[in-house]
């Protein structure tokens, strides 16, 4: 696909870098030469400086015979008009916009503003949404890592870490499924000291392994009550930061749990009082741990951090470990940093980027790929890909999955049929529109697999 990106920041840096290794026509629009420059020499991309709202500048990118404009710059303005003006003079098929503020998205304004006949814009992406979906979802799975939903949530990977006291050591994955009796779940992957595993029935589990399950959404708390049966429900949650994240998260969490959010800036922090209707709001520094004790820290489950600065995040997060509490989830743009600090004193390391990313790929995969997730810092894949055609037109439908020739370390994990969940296994049958989930240890192999789905031209 021929792909104009108008931002080169950290959403616009990193969606490049992941569309560029998949052999995509890549073209980044950025006033700032420097980031292009930095960029460019890392990727297989072309660089325009300039701004994306201009339309010298699009046609400098080429966006006359473009597929896609994804414009993901600081301005909810710049990325509107950059749709715009590639609707209108260029009839560009798909414009994806990143747009932040509230008084745009609102539900009252969103549907009658967004649409070709208004402003042209296709899909929307908020990533403050999209990183308080995240963390939402971690706080209600005690003890996951990760939790991503498939076939609008019926299907759900979770990532769980295999702890010393947990029922997981020692044991194979053929063994752990014979304890959980009326559960259909699976290991879609295994990470081992960094390095991928393709589980087989006889992978024994280890200390400190890094396990993604994949089950129906109704069985996901029976898999987490059996793998983390020491890990208690969250109760008490301090929220540092109250920017767009932390205002979202406190809001959405407020009314089923006891939220404490400490905010620096006291209008910001009086705001937030006025708005919301059960938090603590306080007003101090997140790293003041004179504060975080008169808090009762050692009595707090999730500490999460999401100012917007890495190192405040960082600390304040250490911090707050060090003093007792008993889970810490940290916003962390810095790829480096998250690395770094994930596993350590870090539970959780959550990477906005990545999240929005993910969000962003689904519109640029081709085929019919309904859902993408970004996993392990880019390195791999989830799908939900729509299978179609018959025996005849399809690779897939008809055809037992141990009859695929799948790419090494691809495992298909799951897949949904007329609403049923099914956790599949060697001699599962593939049928025409199966929602079926791919789990990728190597996301290079994507356009295999996106291949393997294509319909023939005898379906037509």
């Amino acid at each position: 696909m021929k792909i104009v990106i108008v931002g080169a920041g950290q959403v616009g840096g990193t969606l490049a870098e992941n569309l560029a290794s998949e052999a995509n026509d890549i073209t980044l629009i950025d006033p700032d030469e420097n980031r292009l420059r930095e960029l460019q020499d890392r990727l297989d991309i072309r660089t325009v400086p300039g701004l994306g709202s201009h339309p010298d500048v699009l046609e400098l990118a080429g966006i006359e015979d473009a597929d896609m404009l994804v414009a993901v710059t600081s301005s909810d303005e710049v990325n509107m008009l950059a749709c715009q003006i590639a609707f209108s003079l260029y009839r560009t098929p798909t414009k994806i916009a990143r747009v932040r503020a509230s008084g745009y998205i609102n539900k009252a304004y969103r549907e009658k503003l967004f649409n070709d006949a208004h402003v042209p814009v296709d899909v929307l992406i908020t990533p403050e949404q999209v990183v308080t979906d995240y963390i939402c979802k971690l706080v209600e799975h005690p003890g996951a890592l990760q939790v991503l939903d498939f076939a609008d949530g019926a299907v759900q990977l979770m990532a769980v870490r295999a702890l010393g006291d947990g029922p997981m050591i020692g044991h194979q994955l053929s063994e752990i499924r014979e304890q959980m009796p009326g559960v259909d779940a699976r290991a879609a992957a295994i990470y081992r000291r960094d390095r991928s595993i393709v589980p087989q029935g006889d992978t024994v589990i280890e200390e400190g392994d890094e396990v993604f399950f994949v089950a129906a959404r109704s069985d996901i708390i029976k898999v987490m009550s059996f793998l983390r049966r020491s890990e208690k429900p969250y109760r008490r949650l301090i929220i540092a930061g109250g920017g767009n994240i932390g205002f979202r998260l406190a809001k959405a969490l407020e009314g089923s749990y006891n939220v404490k959010v400490i905010e620096y800036h006291l209008s910001r922090a009086e705001f937030l009082a006025e708005s919301l209707d059960r938090a603590v709001v306080l007003n101090g520094q997140a790293t003041d741990r004179e504060l975080l004790l008169e808090e009762n820290i050692e009595t707090t489950d999730v500490f999460i951090a999401v100012t917007n600065d890495d190192e405040v995040n960082i600390m304040a997060s250490l911090l707050a470990k060090r003093l007792g509490a008993r889970k810490v989830m940290t916003l962390i743009s810095n790829p480096v940093y998250a690395e770094l600090m994930e596993g350590s004193q870090i539970d959780i390391a959550v990477s906005p980027q990545q999240a929005t990313t993910s969000s962003l790929l689904s519109h640029v995969r081709r085929g019919d790929t309904v859902n993408v997730h970004s996993l392990r810092r880019g390195v791999a894949e989830a799908l939900e890909i729509v299978a179609h055609g018959d025996a005849k037109s399809s690779k897939v439908v008809g055809r037992a999955i141990e009859t695929l020739t799948l790419p090494a370390g691809t495992t298909i994990a799951a897949l949904v049929r007329r609403g049923e969940v099914i956790i599949t296994h060697h001699d599962t049958v593939i049928e025409s529109d199966d929602h079926v989930i791919v789990f990728m240890i190597d996301k290079r192999h994507t356009r295999d697999v996106e291949k393997l789905f294509q319909v023939g031209f005898t379906f037509f």
